[in-house]
């Protein structure tokens, strides 16, 4: 196991029969859980319901869980694993959902998220604005280009632990960061120079 781990401990525990260290552990993780769904899900229902599958699997694993790797990059692992699917499970269904007509207003259902950093505060109409456009930047990225940045700069997970996470080489891991903080510069720099958003561009369902 990795240097002192308390998640591993509590899984650990679990594992020797301690219901209260699995209480715990969902204690722990659930907010991050769900944040990270709805980065990616733009759901709060789905981002609740990857949750509880999420634990549901921690739960199934404490039999046969051992502390190769931080308790918290497993945790991720599941999650972007749960959240693929997930994803890959709502894009059949769009396509076969395409050739019918509707009668509803469809859903939002976009990701809401924030880079507070970005620009100084003061004009929240030109913050929210922003955060919009990034938003729909971060949509139309590879998906797993788009996990990747959730995990490392939104979850701070480092390069090694979102290599990890996501079950790939440290240097292929580096090398998906970089494409994806390239596809992010190119769109983000009109709307900067310019104001006006960048065009919808639509992109693979997949990147190695």
């Amino acid at each position: 196991m990795p240097d002192a781990d308390p998640d591993a401990d509590l899984m650990l525990r679990f594992q020797g029969g301690d219901e209260t260290a699995y209480a715990e552990l969902v204690r722990r993780f659930q907010g991050r859980i769900v944040s990270l769904a709805y980065r990616y899900l733009g759901s709060s229902a789905d981002a609740e319901d990857l949750a509880q599958e999420v634990f549901l699997r921690i739960y199934r694993a404490r039999e046969t869980y051992e502390p190769r790797a931080r308790f918290s990059t497993w945790v991720h692992r599941i999650t972007v694993n749960v959240s693929l699917n997930l994803i890959r499970g709502r894009k059949v269904r769009r396509h076969l959902n395409a050739a019918m007509p509707r009668s509803d207003g469809g859903d939002g259902g976009a990701v809401d998220f924030e880079d507070a950093g970005v620009v100084a505060p003061g004009d929240k109409v030109e913050k929210d604005e922003l955060a919009q456009v990034l938003r729909e930047i971060l949509d139309g990225l590879p998906e797993r280009q788009r996990i990747a940045i959730l995990l490392n700069k939104y979850q701070g997970l480092s390069y090694e632990e979102t290599a990890e996470a996501m079950e790939m080489s440290l240097s292929a891991t580096k090398s998906l960061l970089t494409r994806a903080r390239v596809k992010i510069k190119e769109q983000l720099e009109p709307y900067l120079t310019t104001g006006r958003a960048p065009e919808r561009r639509d992109s693979s369902t997949r990147d190695s």
